[in-house]
């Protein structure tokens, strides 16, 4: 099976023609439909949006520990964004300790851009970011 029968985006025949029909006999046969919109959105359902990038947040120590751990940031934001983004999933406040390391290494600086932290550390495709209420790694 070629590559362009598994396109949802290409418009299919009509006609109940065998998959092994070269293109010559293609182009003589009837009129072509488009796909349901439907089907050409699944295509894309599964795409990276390259303003995105995937975080995935683990607990360390006493921490309280998220439901959902992955989430979709985006790129061009500061790393203070994606602090303030934690304490408000964690019902923290402005007070309430919080401490955030990129590979269980290092903090980065809050004007450190989430783009750049993920070019330069992601593992598997994730910005891995660990939180804590204590300081742990240096």
């Amino acid at each position: 099976m070629s590559s362009a029968n598994n396109d949802p985006t290409l418009l299919h025949s009509s006609s109940t023609s065998s998959l092994n029909t070269s293109l010559a006999e293609n182009t003589t046969q009837t009129p072509q439909t488009p796909l349901n919109p439907a089907a050409i959105l699944e295509k894309y359902k599964g795409k990276k949006d390259p303003n995105k990038v995937v975080v995935r947040f683990r607990a360390i120590g006493n921490a309280p520990i998220l439901k959902q751990p992955f989430f979709k940031i985006t790129a061009s934001n500061k790393f203070q964004v994606v602090i303030q983004f934690l304490r408000n999933q964690l019902n923290y406040k402005a007070s309430d300790p919080l401490f955030l390391y990129v590979n269980s290494a290092f903090s980065p600086a809050p004007d450190e851009i989430v783009s750049n932290l993920h070019k330069c550390f992601s593992t598997d495709g994730h910005l891995i970011i660990n939180y804590c209420t204590s300081a742990a790694w240096g």
